[in-house]
């Protein structure tokens, strides 16, 4: 199945694999959230709704609002570590529905996961940015030519002015340059 409406198709493959890559992130830190808010399972639930497109069910509402709820669950969260854990979760959920228009801010449904990983393993180190390049190395060795050349369809990342962003750009241009 093709999803089109947009400035390319996109295929539910695709879709899955991208979901895929950016689940690997929030499974990662997904207990950094839940140690920290052991009565949210808002990003929990997110993290579920992703696996379950990934693992082949259609993808529903449930991915949607999931994703929501893991969203306002992160802007509820009282350290910038959980905070970045639940986004992960509500990214790796809103990535079966990441959108076929050629807008750099789709680039986050991607690889912003990854990258909100990344600092979050630099922030339980002491801030260690060399933690974080580790990280995005990590995630640009893990994604696999299908992500590559989704991404590729999309003008690269927004550039920001906050690590996460720094990271996701560094992730960015470096798959990028990885086309395999």
């Amino acid at each position: 199945m093709t999803t089109g409406s947009g400035d390319f198709d996109l295929t539910m493959d695709e879709l899955r694999a991208v979901a895929r890559f950016a689940l690997h992130s929030a499974d990662e830190v997904l207990p950094v959230f839940e140690s920290a808010h052991r009565d949210d399972a808002r990003p929990r639930a997110a993290v579920d709704a992703a696996r379950a497109f990934v693992d082949g069910e259609r993808r529903t509402k449930l991915q949607r609002v999931t994703s929501l709820d893991a969203h306002r669950a992160a802007r509820e969260a009282d350290a910038e570590p959980a905070r970045l854990a639940a986004r992960a979760a509500g990214d790796a959920a809103s990535a079966a529905y990441l959108h076929p228009i050629a807008k750099a801010t789709q680039v986050g449904h991607i690889l912003r996961a990854a990258a909100s990983a990344a600092r979050v393993g630099e922030l339980l180190t002491g801030d260690d940015p060399a933690v974080g390049l580790a990280l995005i190395e990590e995630a640009r060795l893990r994604a696999t030519p299908t992500v590559i050349d989704v991404l590729n369809r999309y003008p690269l990342a927004p550039t920001g002015k906050n690590r996460t962003a720094q990271l996701m750009s560094l992730l960015d241009a470096s798959l990028r340059r990885d086309r395999r």
